[in-house]
């Protein structure tokens, strides 16, 4: 059996990305959120390279990850690497891994659809095609829900990238991934998580007793947890219901590194960060008539809007929203976009037909808003994410189990 030694050195965040515009721009290689499975398949001596150059060896060396007999991949849903810093309280497991913690970054947009989709192909949304909340279907030409994949092409024909799970499991790697019964065989499964074996199980405490099982034997878990992001959602980042969660998340995971087998890595992670708006920040572009000009649909979400116009008029909706938002965004045209390579490295031509002809990435506490697509509830959401601020955008891989 594999031995996993301790490690007592700090890191600084690897492969740290410029800032540009007073915004954190996505990282392209082995500092970002895709290069962590990667690295775990090389930690169980599965050599992989992704379509985006993240060669999986270079990854555990540039993450200082041991070899393992078994690793288990924790993605906590909007558990971001500064958010957790603020309320580390509230979390005495999570506390002791931080001096150790490896900052990455995530991608832009920075939410779950965009990330599940570079994290599970190691890859970058302009790779996968999954460029936000949602995002427009050039077949029929309104909003797909990348989530819940209502209004989306099917998940083959959307996301095109080889899943790292299903690399590991063709090569004879046991692989188990638990979450809600309702990802089963969803689309976002589907297009970026496919391998293996799925154990659903909704209570947090029944998905560590699965990963637990799992782990019983050599191979590769991914188990993952929304119920943080959604009281963030919710209630903000800084109330206590995102620290009562937190809590029960952390007992969780420290009844989980305490069962573990020797030769476990336990790598825990997330797919962004939050922040908690200002309503009196927030513009909406269905009762602006200066934001709605030349505009057929907006995607996206609030942090990180998608901007479909008419023909031609990408240039002076741009202009017409620099205007209007100031120094609240970063108005960019997609062909700005790409050549930042925001959308990360060699996107493909398919993938980003989606993205908007304008993408805006908001700073500070601003948000813009369409309230014809959205709903109330949407809307009146405390805490968002999307866009490229380091709160939003960095998120912690955490070691245990060494």
């Amino acid at each position: 059996m594999t031995s996993v030694p301790a490690r007592t050195a700090q890191h600084a965040p690897v492969d740290a990305p410029q800032l540009a515009d007073g915004l954190l721009a996505p990282d392209q290689g082995t500092g970002s959120l895709a290069a962590v499975l990667p690295a775990a398949l090389d930690a169980l001596g599965v050599p992989v390279t992704t379509a985006t150059g993240i060669e999986g060896g270079a990854a555990r060396t540039a993450l200082d990850l041991p070899r393992a007999d078994r690793v288990c991949v924790v993605l906590v849903d909007g558990l971001g690497h500064l958010n957790l810093a603020e309320r580390a309280g509230h979390a005495p497991f999570l506390r002791s891994l931080l001096p150790d913690v490896r900052p990455l970054t995530s991608t832009f947009p920075s939410t779950t659809a965009a990330a599940i989709g570079a994290f599970g192909t190691g890859t970058a949304p302009g790779r996968t095609g999954m460029l936000g909340y949602t995002q427009r279907n050039p077949v029929t030409g309104g909003l797909a829900n990348m989530v819940s994949w209502e209004g989306a092409p099917a998940p083959h024909e959307l996301q095109r990238e080889t899943p790292l799970l299903a690399v590991a499991a063709e090569a004879g790697v046991a692989v188990t991934s638990t979450g809600p019964a309702r990802f089963a065989g969803s689309g976002m499964t589907v297009a970026a998580l496919r391998g293996g074996t799925y154990a659903a199980a909704d209570p947090l405490e029944r998905r560590v007793d699965a990963a637990r099982l799992a782990l019983s034997r050599p191979g590769l878990v991914y188990l993952y947890w929304g119920e943080v992001d959604k009281a963030g959602h919710h209630h903000g980042s800084g109330s206590w219901q995102w620290g009562d969660e937190l809590e029960h998340l952390d007992r969780e995971l420290s009844r989980l590194a305490r069962s573990l087998p020797a030769g476990t890595l336990l790598l825990v992670t997330a797919d962004h960060g939050m922040i908690d708006v200002d309503p009196g920040l927030r513009r909406d572009a269905a009762t602006d008539p200066v934001l709605d000009e030349g505009v057929t649909l907006v995607g996206g979400e609030p942090r990180a809007v998608h901007v479909y116009t008419q023909p031609g008029a990408a240039g002076a909706v741009a202009a017409r929203w620099r205007d209007v938002l100031g120094d609240d965004a970063l108005v960019l045209e997609r062909e700005e976009v790409l050549a930042r390579g925001l959308l990360g490295l060699h996107a493909r031509d398919d993938a980003v037909r989606a993205a908007g002809d304008v993408v805006v990435a908001m700073r500070g506490r601003a948000t813009v808003v369409d309230s014809r697509t959205q709903t109330a509830a949407s809307l009146a959401l405390v805490g968002v994410h999307g866009s490229l601020t380091e709160r939003e955008m960095r998120v912690p891989l955490l070691v245990a189990g060494r």
